[in-house]
Formats: C-alpha cells, structure tokens, sequence
C-alpha cells in the first residue's frame, strides 16, 4: 500500500464531563474528508489513545471509519503493552476495514531491548491482516540492523519517524548530531526494500474502501469547507482502474516543525502534528514540494512553523512535555479553524486565557 502525502492525526472529542463526543468525530472526520490529505491517523499521541477504555478505543475505530470517505487511507494507531492485546485490537482494526494498522513500542521496554523488540513487531506483522506501519519511537529504532530486518518483512511497509529520539552517548556525555541523522540512517538502511504497490492511474493510492465501493470521479473541494454554503455532489463509478508502482520502506516525518527537510532526505510523507488545526496549510507545503517549487515550499513551511512549535514544542525541549501540552493547543487551534476540538482529557487541561490569546494569535495566518 502507497504511504505518501499529509495524513492527519486526528484528536478525540470529549464532552466536559469526560465521555466521549462521537458526533463531534464523525464531524471532523468529515471535513478532513474534503481536504487533499492523503489519509488519516485515529488513536495517536494527538488522539489521546491511552486515555481511552478499551471500549471506548473499539467506538472510536468506528466512528472514524465510518465517516471518512472511501479514497483517504486509513490508519489505526492500536500498539498496547502486550502483544495478546495489541492483536487484538490490530484485528478488531481490519476487521472494520482500516486499510493499515500503527503500532509503537510498548512504553515501559527499555531502547537495548532489540530482540525482544524484533520479535514483538514481528509477530504482529506475521499474523496482522492489514499492513503495518512502525511508530518509531524508541532509540533502538536507529540501530541499522533492527530496522533493515524490519523494513524487509512483507507486511511491514513502512514506519512515522519521531524526531525527538534520543542522541546516543559516549561515556555518560550526549554526543551532538544532525537533527535529522537518524531519519537519514533509517531511509538508508531501508532502501533495499523494495515492493510493488497498487495505485490508481494518478498514482494516488488504493484502499481496500475505494475497490469496494467504486472510485470518485475526480478531486474535489467543497464549497461548504471554505465557509461557503454550496454543496458539491460527487458521483461515484465501478470498475476502478489501477496500476502498479514499485516504492521503498516508506518513512513518513512525525514532525510538523521539520517536515520539508525530511522530504528532502527520502520521506515519502509526513503525519504533522498541526495538520488536525490547520490541514491545508500542511498539504500546501507538501503540493508545493512535490510541484519542485522549493522557495515556495519553504515560505509554505515557514508559515506553520511558529504554530507547530505551540503544539510540538521547539528542538531540546522535553518531548512528552510537548505532547502532553501540545494537545490543548492542538484542540484549542481545531476550534479556531471550523472542527471541533474541545478540551484534552482529564488530567490534562485545557489553555489559560493568555495561551489562547497567543494560539489565536499565531494560527491567524493558517484559517482555512
């Protein structure tokens, strides 16, 4: 399956007493539907995943696939600490017709730990209906050997790069690196994986929805999610055609912040943080690189660069920290720019008045 272009990461609703809002979902889902993203995340970090009983987790995976349209890929983030509970969900995930899985390390297992991390993805990869997508999220991830034997397992297709591993150290000093070494390492390391994968005539992929249920006549954008009131009928036909194309492991950026210069390097997409806020501002960086216009690109980057560092936090800031603060501003700038984005779950809160101030602020320039 093609991995490549924006996939947004989406958040989960709430209500103010904490329980779930599936309409506000099935809402957002909907809208991001309209955009040029190529497919959608459910049940990242952004989407509060660890948060949800395993119950709510099975409404959400729902929710989602059941409203988003045929032609977005979808991808269901299901990695849990144990490899019985993590199938679980990885076939509960096909079975309501998510066109890949994600799955990170289990948090607790330390970075050294390479086989048993091999054998865990190796596992869900042998028995995972669906392809697989590694979250890289663990220094271990970086070791060449442990990547190169995990891009070339036939179900594993590729992996989201987080950004903010670890540097090594040499006798209890951090050695400094490029920032974006470990991305270079992984795509090379991978790059003699290579698979034939099925894509429409315009190379844009092909799900398992879309050769179900027929194939939309063309792109689109509704007039409605340009704050308009026209609506847009799309037909749709049988008989997709399709072709192939051979691609790598197929990496997608994990960061809003440095997205441009990891496509330099080999990416073949990214999931950007920022992207549930400001969708079209992140796939007009991407159209603008893959159109070869690189002074257009970088201007496009720069404008959702000072927003993303609200929701990423900036370089040699501590990471979880980001996130966990990040998701406010993330659902905070979701309400800004026509979705719904509401408060993070409890324990976490919400923005101050002057944080508000300043995502309003900054997110001005990024409106739809």
């Amino acid at each position: 399956m093609l991995l490549e272009g924006i996939f947004l990461p989406l958040t989960t609703p709430f209500h103010a007493d904490g329980r779930l809002f599936l309409r506000k979902l099935e809402y957002n889902v909907g809208r991001y539907s309209l955009t040029p993203a190529a497919g959608m995340v459910v049940l990242g970090r952004e989407g509060e995943g660890d948060s949800l009983t395993d119950r709510e987790t099975v409404e959400v995976l729902k929710t989602a696939i059941g409203a988003a349209a045929d032609e977005k890929v979808m991808i269901a983030n299901v990695g849990r600490e144990s490899l019985a509970a993590t199938m679980e969900l990885v076939e509960f995930a096909a079975e309501a017709g998510y066109d890949a899985v994600a799955v990170r390390p289990p948090w607790d297992w330390m970075a050294s730990m390479e086989a048993e991390l091999d054998l865990y993805f190796r596992a869900i990869a042998d028995h995972s209906p669906v392809p697989v997508v590694v979250v890289n999220d663990l220094k271990s991830f970086h070791h060449s050997h442990v990547v190169g034997q995990l891009a070339g397992h036939p179900q594993i297709i590729g992996a989201i790069h987080a950004e903010h591993a670890a540097p090594p150290r040499l006798k209890g000093l951090v050695v400094p690196i490029s920032p974006h070494r470990h991305l270079t390492g992984l795509i090379e390391v991978a790059a003699e994986a290579r698979r034939e994968v099925t894509v429409t005539t315009t190379f844009a992929a092909v799900t398992g929805r879309m050769l179900k249920h027929g194939e939309p006549s063309g792109n689109f954008v509704s007039a409605a999610s340009l704050g308009g009131t026209a609506t847009v009928t799309v037909p749709v036909v049988s008989g997709l055609k399709t072709r192939t194309r051979k691609v790598g492991f197929q990496v997608l950026a994990g960061s809003s912040r440095t997205m441009l210069d990891c496509w330099g390097l080999g990416a073949t997409g990214a999931v950007p943080r920022l992207a549930a806020a400001a969708p079209q501002a992140c796939c007009e960086v991407w159209q603008a690189f893959k159109d070869g216009d690189p002074a257009l690109a970088a201007e496009k980057q720069e404008r959702v660069r000072l927003a993303a560092e609200l929701v990423e936090g900036t370089a040699g800031s501590s990471e979880t920290i980001a996130v966990r603060r990040g998701i406010a501003a993330l659902k905070y700038g979701c309400d800004l720019n026509g979705y719904y984005g509401g408060h993070p779950r409890l324990p976490l809160l919400g923005l101050t008045g002057d944080q508000r101030a300043e995502m309003e602020r900054t997110l001005s320039g990024l409106r739809n």
